[in-house]
């Protein structure tokens, strides 16, 4: 898909100035993300900046602290709003800077819009979904949310040429790897904020894993640990283990210079379930996380894993 050069409007940054607007909105905000795009040539990492900014801004609809106090009805209308506001900046219509870079993204690298209106019926799922009954229920969401961000980003990403430009190459899928590493994602982002999502009233992990495990729902809210807890909570990490695994089959149809900060990436966001077992699982009181000096000793290993096909 390619757009005509949007018109100029009035108190629109430049696209220089807009860019750098993302990338230090990517960097405040995902500091491992961040670090994984850094690896990246600069079109690519300005692209992905942009991409994740649009997905904050839609995340903010509905999480943001200010929208925390609203009533469901205008959450809702802000959600219709920002649908309509997306389709138009398909359609071309720049109204502001993150506009303006993505109205760029989408000219050189093709995007599909079902792929933004998937994560705005994600974030509307929480307007009123606050318990998933079973794993298949939480997989939506976690795809809505999360991995369609692998839908809007493999284009970025690219293929390696090696596998696409002989005459009898087929050209590799790689859309079930991309989801399944925002699903991946996704659970491990559910398990570490568990002790911040009941603050809002919302238990992501399944009713039924909760009842498997002997672990009730008030136990949840008063932040109890005990062995039933420590049982769950393994299912869970080993769940989302399964995740990552199945997308890195996909990594080595990337193109060279995506494969390496796409491993990064992957193996510092898997490395937030070690950080959770080290905490014993302790969620509600601790954030887990992958400190500073583990992602740079990472990087040669990702480096090298990234090497082969």
């Amino acid at each position: 898909m390619v757009l005509s050069p949007p018109a100029p409007a009035l108190g629109v940054p430049a696209l220089e100035q807009a860019y750098e607007d993302c990338r230090v909105e990517t960097e405040r905000w995902a500091k491992t993300f961040y670090l994984g795009t850094l690896l990246m040539p600069p079109a690519k990492r300005r692209a992905i900046w942009a991409i994740y900014v649009w997905c904050r801004r839609t995340d903010e609809l509905m999480d943001s602290p200010e929208a925390q106090a609203l009533p469901v009805a205008e959450l809702s209308a802000r959600l219709d709003a920002w649908e309509q506001r997306t389709r138009e900046l398909f359609a071309g219509q720049v109204r502001d800077g993150l506009d303006r870079v993505m109205a760029d993204v989408i000219e050189h690298y093709p995007q599909p819009l079902e792929a933004y209106l998937e994560m705005i019926e994600g974030q509307r799922m929480d307007l009123a979904k606050h318990r998933y009954s079973d794993f298949a229920e939480l997989k939506q969401y976690c795809f809505r949310v999360a991995g369609t961000v692998g839908l809007m980003t493999q284009e970025v990403m690219g293929l390696d040429p090696a596998y696409t430009t002989a005459p009898w190459s087929e050209r590799p899928d790689t859309s079930e790897a991309a989801v399944a590493l925002g699903i991946a994602n996704q659970l491990t982002n559910i398990l570490r904020d568990v002790g911040e999502d009941r603050g809002r009233g919302r238990i992501y992990l399944p009713q039924e894993d909760l009842q498997r495990f002997g672990y009730s729902e008030a136990e949840l809210m008063a932040g109890t640990l005990n062995e039933n807890w420590r049982a769950l909570m393994a299912f869970q990490l080993e769940r989302a283990r399964d995740w990552f695994a199945r997308s890195e089959a996909g990594v080595r149809w990337l193109a060279p210079d995506a494969r390496w900060p796409v491993w990064t990436s992957l193996r510092l966001y898997r490395g937030i379930l070690d950080a959770i077992e080290r905490l014993n699982y302790d969620v509600f009181n601790h954030r887990a996380y992958v400190p500073r000096v583990g992602k740079l000793m990472d990087l040669p290993l990702s480096y090298l894993i990234a090497q082969a096909r």
